[in-house]
């Protein structure tokens, strides 16, 4: 009798963002964070257009990014306060991403911000696997991470109580943290703008925020930003055109009285046997 072939047993394959945590059950840890990112997402909209006019890219505000398969899910994945990713498109399958799994897309994303409510010590903790207890529910360091596994091109710290700026360039398997240029931003070359520190009024909060600008220096504009700049030039252009209409109204004006001045005299000219005419 021949003795059946058990079939191959194959592993599980690598889940997918829906099968993985949106969520690692934390609070926001301040009020700003959320406003700062709102504020980096909008300002950078015509930029990104710019960059992917066909729509491929995505940004992820306080979302998972998973770059190792671990138990818990949780421990494999950082959730950088904001990142962007170029050349994916914005919903994974035709839906609202809830994280983003690097086992799936490959495309590591350009840039990662954290927005640090102490002194950056846990932004800047580059404490390797291999120095992990063992037995120990731990993560690596949240730098080390996005150094050595994910390998971002940029990783930004922002430390909102002195609103100090740290950026770091990956080069050579390394982080080596950048100098700011002549107007205090940091070039994000591959991106075509500058990151730097703002102070101003947004979402009812008047604190320094972080903000991009173009590579020439100016200010990357929110929509409502741009709304009101356009609502100021329109109204400009309104009150221009008033002052010019006045103008007009007023030469007008000023000839018609210089010609009735001018009949007045000929009439009294006339009326005194003289020809104006011939004077």
């Amino acid at each position: 009798m021949t003795k059946s072939l058990n079939p191959t047993t194959l592993p599980p394959a690598f889940p997918d963002p829906t099968q993985l945590p949106d969520s690692d059950g934390t609070f926001v840890e301040n009020f700003q964070e959320h406003p700062q990112s709102i504020l980096l997402t909008d300002s950078l909209e015509t930029t990104l257009q710019t960059l992917h006019p066909d729509g491929e890219y995505a940004i992820g505000q306080d979302c998972g990014i998973y770059c190792r398969e671990t138990e818990p899910p949780e421990r494999g994945a950082e959730a950088p306060d904001w990142f962007y990713v170029p050349n994916v498109p914005p919903l994974f399958d035709g839906e609202i991403r809830r994280s983003y799994v690097l086992w799936r897309e490959y495309i590591v994303p350009l840039i990662a911000i954290e927005f640090a409510s102490s002194d950056g010590s846990e932004e800047r903790d580059n404490t390797p696997l291999s120095r992990l207890p063992e037995g120990i529910n731990q993560k690596p360091g949240k730098f080390w991470v996005y150094e050595q596994i994910i390998r971002i091109p940029y990783y930004a710290i922002y430390i909102i109580k002195t609103s100090e700026l740290e950026v770091y360039n990956w080069v050579n398997t390394r982080y080596r943290r950048l100098e700011p240029n002549e107007r205090g931003h940091y070039t994000i070359e591959l991106m075509g703008v500058e990151l730097g520190v703002w102070e101003g009024s947004y979402q009812n909060q008047t604190q320094r925020w972080l903000r991009w600008w173009d590579n020439q220096g100016n200010l990357l504009l929110t929509g409502s930003e741009q709304a009101k700049l356009e609502r100021l030039h329109t109204e400009q252009e309104r009150q221009r055109a008033d002052a010019e209409s006045q103008r007009a109204e007023a030469e007008r004006q000023r000839a018609e009285q210089e010609q009735q001045h001018k009949e007045r005299l000929a009439a009294y000219l006339r009326s005194q046997g003289i020809d104006p005419d011939l004077i």
